[in-house]
């Protein structure tokens, strides 16, 4: 199950439907610019992500991946080791779904954050994952980083982290 649990985490990005897992994309937390070509970048990154979310949360793993650049790095606070390309998070997804029957059945993103640096860009939101694996359905709550570089002129994810959403945290002092 230490597969299924990555996965869970690293699902977030994902929607199952294009109504409830669109990015949020009016809930944005980016300021707005008055500068059109950066104005022009925080929209083709909210679209890149927006596509990577859609493809996970509809288990659409060979769509998913091809957001990703072939040397994006992947790290998950459920794996014990980091990712290093595509292909090791791909023979991971693959296993998952042999051994596990793991399967996405939605994800939806909060929260979501854009920051354009040059041709850099930082995405981050929350996710909520719905799971179905053989030891049934699960709900995973967590925070995810997509970082994103400006290649051919196309985003293209080059490196994804995931945390879990904290939980309530107990009052000062105790």
């Amino acid at each position: 199950m230490k597969p299924i649990a990555l996965l869970m985490s690293v699902m977030l990005m994902a929607t199952g439907s294009a109504d409830a897992q669109s990015l949020a994309v009016g809930r944005q937390a980016t300021a707005p610019t008055a500068d059109p070509v950066a104005a022009d970048a925080l929209r083709e990154v909210t679209a890149a992500a927006a596509a990577i979310v859609e493809a996970f949360g509809r288990h659409d793993p060979a769509t998913y991946f091809s957001h990703f650049a072939p040397d994006a790095t992947f790290v998950f606070h459920t794996s014990p080791k980091r990712l290093n390309t595509r292909a090791e998070y791909e023979a991971e997804w693959a296993t998952w779904e042999m051994e596990d029957g793991f399967r996405v059945r939605s994800c939806i993103s909060t929260d979501q954050h854009v920051q354009v640096l040059g041709e850099v860009a930082v995405f981050t939101h929350s996710v909520q994952t719905e799971l179905s694996t053989k030891q049934g359905p699960s709900t995973a709550q967590e925070r995810e980083t997509i970082v994103f570089h400006r290649r051919g002129g196309k985003w293209v994810a080059v490196h994804e982290h995931l945390s879990p959403l904290p939980g309530p945290q107990p009052p000062a002092g105790k």
